[in-house]
């Protein structure tokens, strides 16, 4: 006996080391991140918020069930990463919400990295402390 196929998107988010696998599936609203609810992983409402404004743009907030991967980065890293994956889902879905996640800035990949520390330096730019005598 065959299982039966459950039909989801996967969209991939990153911003500077973190990285988020976002799975997007017909449900009843339910989150996993990491295997912890949203409140837990995400304790600020301002990341929830920050989370679910892809969803809540287009009234989906309890249309979904998400099924999240973080990793690396720090926990803001996180949040923004989730957001771009559930975006890049959400289009996968219906491609109708592209220009409006668009237009909004979901869709822009932040490319802000941490620069590297050059040989010389205290840090990247950051020279050693000079003294006279």
């Amino acid at each position: 006996m065959a299982k039966k196929q459950i039909k989801e998107t996967i969209g991939v988010g990153r911003r500077k080391t973190a990285v988020s696998s976002v799975r997007l599936r017909k449900g009843k609203g339910n989150i996993d991140i990491n295997g912890k609810t949203l409140e837990e992983y995400f304790p600020l409402a301002f990341q929830r918020e920050v989370i679910l404004s892809p969803l809540v743009k287009f009234d989906l907030n309890g249309k979904y069930d998400l099924i999240i991967r973080a990793k690396g980065g720090g926990i803001e890293a996180q949040a923004v990463a989730t957001r771009l994956g559930i975006a890049r889902a959400l289009v996968q879905e219906n491609e109708d919400f592209r220009g409006s996640l668009k237009e909004l800035g979901y869709l822009t990949r932040d490319p802000r990295k941490k620069e590297r520390k050059k040989y010389g330096l205290a840090g990247a730019r950051k020279s050693f402390q000079f003294s006279k005598r």
